[in-house]
């Protein structure tokens, strides 16, 4: 690389798609996929990439990858794993807030080494807001420390993020274009940036133990619902309380009841399940009998349960063993819901409707002119505009619904949850990981040999599992890859590596190049996002490294790790997601943000040329 690299057509050509997708990326008036796939078809059309590897990308390893990795998420998501996570975290931290995050983000950032970030933030906005809700933890104090954990745990494993996984792919084709005598380069396995993310994991960790409270603001939290919306009916409605397995004794005088005759006892709590025999369900109907051995899911606080029970005969357990599928928050819960100026429910009360036996969905309360009705309303006559408070699986709210009769107006999860499929899912989850982990398979074949099993096993429907896929950060990255290529083929990242090193000097020392490699890196991702920074800079790292006689790995490792290392931006996926639940402001992003992107980069640098 000694000798002077002279400036050709094509590289200006590549300089200039670069230029061009930065600067569209940058004003945002175009979307960035498709922006991307404008940069392929002039690519091809320029001639910078042969016709036969202009649509290479979609089929490429990286593709794959990431797809599998969505659809294996998505799987774990349909089986509520996350719900009963929350509930753990719950318990584990006992309340109090230091644990709480600390716990959630642990969590939160180990299982970003195998899933896609932004899928992960998805995932856990829920579950974040479960656990302010029952612990009135602000939202706000929770989202930031839970974001910056995907982000680090995502240099866990190769197949933690996005750049990673591209990061393969591109060396590979870096090596059609080394100079003669280099050595060639070859891909990391799953797990060799473990040391890296560990660091980097538990720093982040570290950082929100010791500064997090005086660094994260109150916020304004914007809610998420269904999870956040416990609070909400408890205030408006006075629906509170726990649930409850209430089972009927031989000397109960419930035994010969109709759920319809136990609920206007005294005291009565909300009846929302029943199991007799094998057959357990929510929304008894009214005229549902009670008998020995029959259990009841019983919603109130402790306190009024134990009289109940105690008045009847009942044992009482607080752990759902009969129940625990049926009110799983990922598949039932309360909703509120209108009753529009149409309805066929206009004149008719609950007990003409039979709301439990036709559509399984148990009225709770009735809110008219803001006055709130909960006792005696089986005999209430419904009128247009009440405010209708259900408690239902969401499947059968969402099937009732369509009837137009009622129109639901609380957020609720669509599509089927199937905890029963939970072991399924965890054991392919197991399988995607032991394939890539011990057996010669590549990681692509190993995680989409454990979404096919998703699908084979029920967790997942085919229709599912390509909604599960965002086509957006698919066509992204498959559409940029050839960019990077023509980085390299067209020797535009040797000119820009050979420009710089002139202008620096030659004899700064290795790691101030990395440092400026990884710094470059960063910048490119808050512009162009982290896979354009990644396509870009690898290219040119290598070059760099090259020319300096440093390790191309290394260089190329740097890269990929410091293309994620944005915590200022929403351009950040991850924090796009999370900045408008919680009420995030740009000036509490550089307020935490500037220091966790110094750390990280330092704990790239150190670590990268201790491992490597």
């Amino acid at each position: 690389m000694n000798a002077s690299i002279a400036l050709t057509t094509d590289m200006l050509l590549v300089l200039g798609l670069v230029g061009f997708t930065m600067a569209m990326f940058l004003l945002d008036r175009v979307r960035a996929d498709l922006v991307a796939l404008a940069v392929l078809i002039a690519l091809g059309l320029l001639g910078l990439v042969p016709a036969s590897q202009v649509f290479a990308g979609f089929s490429g390893n990286a593709v794959i990858s990431v797809i599998a990795t969505m659809i294996l998420g998505a799987g774990l998501d349909r089986t509520g794993m996350l719900d009963r996570l929350a509930m753990l975290l719950l318990r584990a931290s006992r309340g109090l807030e230091e644990r709480l995050i600390l716990y959630t983000s642990a969590v939160a950032g180990a299982m970003s080494s195998v899933m896609q970030n932004p899928s992960v933030a998805t995932l856990f906005l829920p579950v974040a807001s479960r656990l302010s809700a029952r612990t009135a933890l602000p939202l706000s104090r929770i989202l930031l420390p839970v974001g910056a954990a995907i982000v680090m745990g995502g240099g866990l494993t190769m197949v933690g993020n996005s750049p990673l996984i591209l990061l393969n792919d591109l060396l590979l084709a870096a090596n059609r274009n080394l100079p003669p005598g280099a050595s060639t380069l070859q891909p990391f396995t799953i797990f060799a940036p473990l040391p890296i993310g560990l660091a980097l994991l538990l720093g982040g960790l570290l950082f929100f133990r010791l500064f997090g409270r005086k660094l994260l603001t109150e916020g304004s939290d914007k809610g998420v619902v269904p999870a956040r919306t416990e609070r909400y009916f408890a205030e408006t409605y006075g629906i509170k309380g726990e649930v409850f397995e209430l089972t009927v004794t031989s000397e109960s005088p419930l035994v010969g009841m109709s759920v319809g005759e136990a609920e206007t006892q005294y005291g009565a709590p909300l009846l929302l399940a029943i199991k007799t025999g094998n057959e357990a369900r929510l929304a008894p109907p009214a005229d549902t009998m009670i008998w020995v051995g029959t259990v009841l899911g019983a919603m109130a606080s402790r306190d009024e349960i134990n009289d109940y029970a105690q008045n009847n005969l009942l044992r009482v357990s607080t752990r759902l063993r009969h129940f625990a599928d049926l009110f799983n928050p990922s598949r039932a819960g309360i909703s509120e819901a209108v009753v529009p100026p149409n309805s066929r429910f206009i004149g008719k009360a609950q007990a003409d409707l039979q709301l439990r036996k036709r559509f399984g969905i148990s009225l709770l309360a009735i809110n008219r002119d803001g006055q709130i009705w909960r006792e005696d309303i089986r005999r209430m006559t419904m009128k247009a505009g009440d405010l209708l408070v259900f408690h239902s699986i969401w499947t059968d709210l969402a099937q009732a619904a369509e009837k137009r009769d009622f129109v639901v107006v609380t957020d609720f999860p669509k599509a089927e949850q199937r905890p029963q499929k939970l072991w399924h899912a965890l054991a392919m989850f197991a399988l995607a990981l032991g394939l890539a982990l011990l057996t010669g398979i590549s990681v692509p074949l190993a995680l989409m040999a454990g979404a096919v099993g998703m699908l084979m096993l029920g967790v997942l429907n085919m229709d599912e599992a390509y909604q599960a896929i965002n086509w957006k950060t698919v066509f992204l990255m498959a559409c940029l890859i050839p960019l990077g290529w023509a980085m390299d083929g067209t020797g535009t990242a040797a000119w820009i590596a050979q420009q710089t090193l002139s202008r620096l000097g030659s004899d700064l020392p290795v790691w101030a190049l990395e440092a400026a490699v990884g710094l470059l890196t960063i910048a490119f991702g808050l512009v162009i996002s982290h896979v354009g920074a990644t396509v870009v800079m690898v290219p040119v790292a290598i070059s760099f490294a090259l020319a300096v006689g440093g390790d191309p790995a290394v260089f190329a490792l740097i890269v990929a790790l410091s293309a994620s290392n944005n915590f200022l931006s929403s351009s950040n996926p991850v924090l796009s997601v999370i900045m408008g639940p919680a009420g995030y402001r740009q000036a509490d992003l550089y307020r935490v943000g500037l220091p966790l992107t110094l750390g990280y980069l330092i704990v790239v640098l150190l670590v990268v040329n201790l491992m490597l």
